[in-house]
């Protein structure tokens, strides 16, 4: 468990941890605020286009194979990502890894549901599994501004080793497992599923530079909307679907997978305009900004192992409305603050209701979507969480992007970035009142029961 729960740490940690150094980045290969974007969401494009197909095959090649082989892809891609000078090149890098992870991620998640039983041991094994990815991500905060200290190569570099290790110790630890032989190759849905999701990520990302009412990004809407219309038909035909579209039903697997896309797209996008304002504008230093976030780093990592008994006590819809509406006041605080208030007063009461956000809302997510979902399909499930976040994450950059963008037009430098700042925070605090929309609902519309054995059931 830990090994696996190591590498989505890993998968975490990358998404963060090239957060602090874009402006060095930027910098050193001259790189526009839209290219710019793309070192992020190159990643998030290519980890969300592939979840539900990485999950798929985890189920039916097995887990373990597929996560080893992931594994290596991602180390490889670490490593020629940290050497190369072209922008392009860096971003291509990006994708790969996306790739890898999008392979990682549910066949970890898998491994840990079919290896425990629903219930308390379960849940004990998830939250243990969503501290390493937690804390993965708000450590990358903190070690991105150490290692752009010395050099933004660094930060992509580090995950070598690391990556080694964990492939080495997956190799002689993981159990060997049954791939399901009792079902097909979807291969018709897998082409059309993947293609409708890399179309409406890449057309999202790019609609900031393009326009979002231009010809080309209207039409490549449509194509979506068609592809996704194709890929239903498909798996509401085939024998062995890549996805049971049964599976999405379930309330709260259908609540989770909702609120974990509009919790993560405000994280996202308030990450990406806050490192650029603290460096850009207010001129920290990447050390300086990666302490900034250290608080919720902090939180993040010593509290959520204690979140089971909160988890058992409440149930997870609470949990997750309490994470969100952590969230909600702390964007709100950020953007009411004077900007010249010192960090106490300023900037650490967001970070610390950021941290205590996560630290309620991540471990929920995560079995509030796997609860009452059958073994032969832990692998959909955790697909469908993992391509939740990353769409969410790559649909909050983008818009927050096209705010910064429009509303920067004819500025340079810091003066473009504060043009766009308010409105764009406006826009990330709309992202998590949304999420808090659909966390309520799912404390609304629980079934009552008589105790609290129904916490953490499928109702949960």
């Amino acid at each position: 468990m830990l090994t696996v729960s190591l590498v989505v740490g890993l998968d975490a940690l990358d998404v963060s941890m090239v957060g602090v150094a874009l402006p060095a980045i930027q910098a050193d290969l001259g790189l526009s605020t839209s290219a710019l974007q793309w070192v992020v969401s190159g990643y998030v494009l290519s980890y969300g286009g592939l979840l539900l197909l990485g999950g798929r095959t985890a189920d039916l090649l097995g887990r373990r194979r597929v996560f080893l082989v992931a594994v290596a892809v991602f180390a490889v891609a670490s490593l020629v990502g940290g050497l190369v000078d072209d922008g392009t090149l860096l971003i291509v890098t990006r994708l790969l890894k996306g790739v890898a992870a999008a392979f990682t991620a549910p066949a970890a998640l898998s491994i840990i549901t079919t290896t425990f039983a629903e219930g308390p041991a379960r849940n004990r094994a998830l939250g243990i599994f969503a501290v390493f990815g937690a804390s993965g991500y708000s450590a990358g905060l903190v070690l991105s501004g150490l290692l752009t200290e010395i050099g933004w190569r660094w930060t992509f570099l580090l995950p070598v080793p690391v990556a080694l290790v964990a492939l080495v110790a997956a190799h002689r630890l993981l159990p060997h497992d049954r791939p399901d032989r009792t079902g097909g190759y979807d291969l018709p849905g897998a082409v059309i599923g993947v293609a409708a999701m890399l179309l409406l990520v890449y057309t999202v990302v790019e609609a900031p530079e393009v326009g979002w009412a231009a010809p080309r990004t209207l039409a490549q809407f449509a194509a979506t909307a068609l592809l996704l219309a194709a890929f239903v038909v498909i798996e509401r035909r085939t024998a062995h679907p890549l996805v049971r579209l049964g599976i999405l039903r379930s309330g709260p697997l259908a609540r989770a997978n909702l609120g974990a896309t509009l919790f993560f797209g405000g994280y996202l996008g308030f990450q990406f305009l806050v490192m650029l304002y603290l460096q850009s504008v207010l001129g920290w230093t990447p050390l300086q900004t990666a302490l900034g976030f250290l608080p919720a780093a902090l939180i993040v990592a010593f509290g959520s192992p204690r979140m089971e008994p909160l988890i058992d006590r409440f149930g997870t819809s609470r949990t997750i409305a309490a994470g969100v509406v952590a969230h909600v006041v702390g964007y709100l605080l950020f953007l009411l603050v004077d900007r010249d208030a010192p960090y106490a007063i300023g900037v650490l009461p967001s970070m610390v209701l950021l941290g205590l956000g996560f630290m309620l809302a991540f471990a929920s997510f995560n079995i509030q979507a796997t609860a009452g979902i059958p073994d032969s399909e832990q692998g959909l499930a955790g697909g469908l969480l993992n391509t939740s976040l990353q769409v969410g994450g790559a649909v909050g950059l983008a818009v927050v992007t096209a705010v910064l963008v429009a509303n920067g037009e004819g500025r340079t430098g810091p003066d473009a970035l504060l043009a766009g700042f308010t409105p764009a925070l406006v826009v990330i605090t709309g992202f998590a009142v949304a999420g808090l929309g659909v966390a309520l609902s799912g404390i609304v519309h629980r079934r009552p029961a008589p105790a609290r054995t129904d916490e953490l059931s499928p109702n949960g």
